[in-house]
């Protein structure tokens, strides 16, 4: 069984839909810092010497351990040589994306 197909198994049950979805903007924005970093081709170090950020702090953000503000993510976003962008969808759009 892969990933998908357990994740597909797990989300019939209740109360574990409802704490995957419960997280599901932290891990959003985790994959969007990890994305983008890659993206550039830049390691932990890279940005963190871009940005000034602790290469110990980019980590925390990307395990999941922190949780940034609007600024960090601004200077984030600027150490990479991109805007940061923040929007509110329809829980309907949502869902056929997720499909």
């Amino acid at each position: 069984m892969n990933l998908k197909e357990y994740k597909s198994r797990r989300m019939n049950d209740p109360e574990f839909a409802k704490e995957y979805e419960a997280i599901a903007p932290e891990m959003d924005i985790i994959r969007a810092i990890i994305d983008a970093r890659i993206s550039r081709n830049m390691t932990q170090k890279e940005l963190s010497e871009k940005t000034g950020i602790a290469q110990t702090e980019i980590s925390r953000l990307e395990n999941g351990t922190r949780n940034p503000s609007i600024r960090l993510l601004q200077r984030l976003a600027e150490g990479m040589d991109m805007v940061l962008s923040i929007s509110f969808l329809p829980k309907e759009e949502l869902k056929s994306v997720q499909k």
